[in-house]
Order: structure tokens, then C-alpha cells, then sequence
């Protein structure tokens, strides 16, 4: 009980002192190290290297689901767009492994909490250990908020929600934000989840709906009603054509999502959030990939990444999330060009710096390690 109350006053205490002029003195006084190495063994969330965040709580949603309440640290500017992601970033069997989830709490400038939800996947090997490993007081890594899945400003006066599973969570940040804004326009949520049981923030959503005469909440438990058609649409919100509409869900959802709203002529009124990594972009030509420290090269075709043929070649090349996110993979460009495989932007040394999960070789290239 003690150590709660002292690690509740040293939070406190990081929100009232300014902390950036103490810094500066802290700095003249403590060369050759610097503040943050003292600091950080105060409190592990006082440190301007990196963003970081504490575990305050794990809560249940599901049998399988959680939230997972987080308190940033220094830098962190709680000004994050409803609907938008975070990167995660946990230390597990001694490497940090790093996913991207969805903020599923509301802005607050005035809070010092986040929230994000996760659904344990059969296949998720840090998903399960969010859900059912994590101890409050763990500290992880963060990245900052991103993403153009998110509440406009000011909102629709009509909107549908379309979504399947875990893919409620961006839409729930941006429910609690009407909600407490108490600004609830014409609103449409159909959601879809294999049962009753398995529906994150159900309770939530339906105290929201009775709450809101705006706010249309629709069921669709798929084990005995079916899945949701897009033939159905037309009984579940009828005007569906003249709304705003945000989907998130399984892919084969989403892709049907496309399909549909393009041949119904209003593409530019759906908005899709999908939460797999989408290197859809256009391929590169490959070429011989070259390490100049470690004497090291091979070829390579232009569907793998630098990061893949640095592990071809056995080198232990740095990384984190392996999506683009943490930027823990950057390497030095000496020469040659590469390209993003996920919006086909290329990038040419030399010194140009290149995250390597996400890059392929257009070119031969040379790189820095």
C-alpha cells in the first residue's frame, strides 16, 4: 500500500512540475550523463528518448478479449483522432515485439490514460499474451497515434457503422466521443460477432443506444443468424447509399464492402479500416543487395524485403514491428534505390535512411552494416 501511495504522488508529480526547465539545469549538473538516466530509475516514464507507457489495468471484455488501460509517459500529447491506431511495443523472451491496435478510449486532453482492446487470436502469439499475460506496472513502448480511419470534424449528420469483431474497437472510440460530446448525430451501427457472448463492449453499446434516440444498434450474431450480406443492407439501414460509412472487420468483409459501394456508384462515401499490414504496392525490380560491414552480399527479387534478405544472408539485422510502425528497423542507404511496397515510393542513398520491413530493392543497393 505504501509503494502504491509513493508511485501515485511521483505521478502526480510528473504532471505538475515543468519538468522541461528542470531538465535543462538537471543537465548542466549531471554531465557526462544526462537527466533521463537518473530520472528513469526514479520513474521508467520519465525519459524524453522514448515513448513509453505503464500497464495501469487489464479489464476483461470477452472470454477472449480485453482492454488494456495505459498510461503514457513523457511526450506523449493526448490529442489522438477518434478512430485512430497506436503501436505497442512488449518486451517478451528478451525481444520487444511490436503490433499496432486501435485506441478505443475517447480523446481526453485533461486524461492520463489510453485505452486499447484486444481479441486473443488463435494465431496471435502477443495478442494472447496482452489478453491473459500482461501484469499492471509492466512498461512497454509506444508509437504515436496515426491513421485516417477517424471521426471528421464535425461529424456527419448521418452515419453507418459497419463492422465484424474486433473491428469495433476504432468505432468505439469514436461512439464514446458523441457520447460524451453528448452530440450523437443519425447513427447506424450494425455489428456482426459469431455470439452474443463474444460481442466487445455489447452492455456498452446497448446503454448508448437507449440512451441516444440517434443511435441504431444493430445485432447480427452470426453462429445462428448467418453472416451479414450486403443484400441485407438495404433492411439493416435502408439509406445506407446517402451515409457516411466507416467498415472495419475481416478482410473477405471489407472486400465485399468495396465491391459493393462501387457498383452502387458511392465509393466516396465508404471508408475502410483494415488491420493487416496491405504491401499491395507496386513490386520493385530487385537486385544485388550488398552489406558493407559484414562482406556480405546476394541477390534478391522485388517481393522480398531488405529485412527478409538480411535474414536470408544471416544477419542479424535490427527490427520491431515488422509493419512499418516503430521504425526500430531503419539502416543507412549507401547507394542504390529502394521502394515502399506499400505506397510504392522509392527512396535512393546515398545516407538516406530506410526502414527495411517495409522496402525492396529497386535496384542494386548498398547498405550500411
Amino acid at each position: 500500500m505504501v509503494a502504491e501511495r509513493s508511485q501515485e504522488k511521483l505521478s502526480d508529480l510528473q504532471d505538475k512540475v515543468p519538468w522541461e526547465k528542470v531538465r535543462q539545469i538537471g543537465g548542466r549538473l549531471t554531465t557526462p550523463l544526462s537527466p533521463d538516466d537518473y530520472l528513469s530509475l526514479i520513474n521508467p516514464l520519465w525519459t524524453s528518448r522514448e515513448l513509453r507507457g505503464r500497464i495501469e489495468k487489464v479489464v476483461p471484455e470477452t472470454d477472449d478479449a480485453a482492454t488494456i488501460v495505459i498510461r503514457p509517459g513523457w511526450g506523449w500529447r493526448y490529442d489522438h483522432r477518434p478512430g485512430q491506431y497506436v503501436g505497442i511495443g512488449i518486451q517478451v523472451g528478451g525481444k520487444f515485439h511490436w503490433r499496432s491496435y486501435s485506441v478505443s478510449s475517447a480523446p481526453k486532453r485533461s486524461g492520463r490514460t489510453i485505452a486499447i482492446t484486444v481479441r486473443a487470436m488463435p494465431e496471435g502469439f502477443l495478442s494472447e499474451h496482452l489478453v491473459s499475460g500482461l501484469e499492471p506496472g509492466t512498461i512497454l513502448r509506444l508509437a504515436a497515434p496515426n491513421g485516417d480511419f477517424v471521426l471528421p470534424e464535425p461529424p456527419p449528420a448521418k452515419l453507418f457503422f459497419l463492422v465484424g469483431g474486433s473491428g469495433i474497437t476504432p468505432v468505439m472510440s469514436m461512439l464514446r466521443t458523441l457520447d460524451r460530446r453528448d452530440t450523437m448525430p443519425d447513427v447506424v451501427l450494425a455489428y456482426s460477432s459469431p455470439t452474443k457472448d463474444r460481442m466487445i463492449f455489447r452492455d456498452e453499446l446497448v446503454a448508448l443506444s437507449e440512451k441516444h434516440a440517434g443511435l441504431t444498434l444493430h445485432e447480427q450474431h452470426t453462429d445462428a443468424d448467418g453472416m451479414l450480406e450486403m443484400k441485407d443492407l438495404d433492411r439493416v439501414c435502408p439509406d445506407w447509399k446517402g451515409r457516411e460509412t466507416y467498415a472495419c472487420g475481416p478482410a473477405p468483409m471489407l472486400d465485399a464492402c468495396e465491391e459493393h459501394w462501387e457498383a452502387a456508384g458511392v465509393e466516396d462515401h465508404l471508408h475502410l479500416e483494415r488491420f493487416t499490414l496491405d504491401l499491395g504496392g507496386e513490386g520493385a525490380e530487385g537486385g544485388t543487395l550488398t552489406f558493407t560491414n559484414s562482406h556480405k552480399s546476394l541477390e534478391v527479387d522485388g517481393a522480398t524485403t531488405v529485412l527478409e534478405a538480411g535474414e536470408q544472408a544471416g544477419l542479424g539485422l535490427p527490427y520491431g514491428c515488422r509493419m512499418g510502425i516503430c521504425h526500430t528497423c531503419t539502416l543507412t542507404l549507401v547507394e542504390g534505390t529502394v521502394r515502399d511496397l506499400r505506397s510504392g515510393d522509392e527512396y535512393s542513398g546515398p545516407n538516406e535512411p530506410i526502414q527495411t520491413c517495409v522496402t525492396a530493392l529497386a535496384g542494386d543497393c548498398t547498405l550500411d552494416i
